[in-house]
């Protein structure tokens, strides 16, 4: 009885995290589809790429004040970040504990691989957001020097600098295999891959999800790279 009823609970918090990472999870992808799609403008020009930016913080005024959604979306997300790390951190802690009492070497060393894979992607993919944040929205960091009120000049310039560029595609492999597992794990957590069918679609949808998002993002700072976006 002493035993069964903290196991119980161990267990009980080990899925209510699991299914706080795959709630968030949700969210991020949602958010990462929407905001890859509002980046593809930038191939329409910057007429097109600045009124895009503008209208997303004109969105159900007068209901809200200028920028209210997007900042609605900022607390949402930050939310969902300190909530998925938070879980992520928990899980890989108690993950760790449960192999040193339970685990035989072979399949310790198996899954530390995969969750490694994972966690560190994971917190560069935490630093990306930093830098991506600092970079074009509040603009500390601004290595093209661009002035002016334009989200295009600002994106297009600075693209034009080689190690921007690469530090944007390759956070963008790190999203694409984040997202082929976190989807997957989602899905799993939700009870969607409990046959062989499901367990073969949710793979499906993982790999597409992970190959939309992250080419789709990459697809800019590359089309700067070679001059189409100029």
């Amino acid at each position: 009885m002493t035993t069964t009823a903290p196991r119980r609970t161990g267990q009980a918090t080990t899925i209510a995290l699991k299914l706080l990472m795959a709630v968030t999870g949700i969210v991020f992808i949602g958010y990462v589809l929407l905001h890859m799609y509002g980046n593809l403008k930038a191939f329409s020009g910057q007429f097109a790429f600045d009124e895009y930016a503008h209208h997303l913080r004109e969105l159900l005024m007068p209901m809200l004040p200028y920028g209210g959604v997007v900042w609605i979306l900022r607390v949402v997300l930050l939310a969902s970040l300190i909530g998925h790390a938070g879980s992520a951190f928990a899980l890989w802690s108690r993950a760790n504990k449960a192999r040193e009492q339970k685990y035989v070497v072979k399949k310790a060393v198996k899954a530390t691989i995969a969750s490694r894979t994972m966690r560190w992607g994971g917190v560069a993919l935490l630093a990306f957001v930093v830098f991506h944040v600092l970079h074009l929205t509040t603009h500390t960091i601004n290595p093209s020097g661009t002035q002016g009120d334009s989200p295009y000049l600002r994106l297009v310039e600075s693209f034009q600098l080689w190690w921007v560029a690469a530090i944007y595609i390759l956070a963008m492999v790190a999203l694409g295999m984040h997202l082929r597992h976190g989807t997957f794990s989602a899905m799993q957590t939700l009870g969607l891959t409990g046959t062989v069918k499901r367990y073969r679609i949710a793979q499906a949808v993982a790999i597409t999800i992970a190959l939309v998002v992250a080419v789709g993002f990459a697809l800019v700072p590359l089309g700067v790279v070679v001059g189409i976006i100029e």
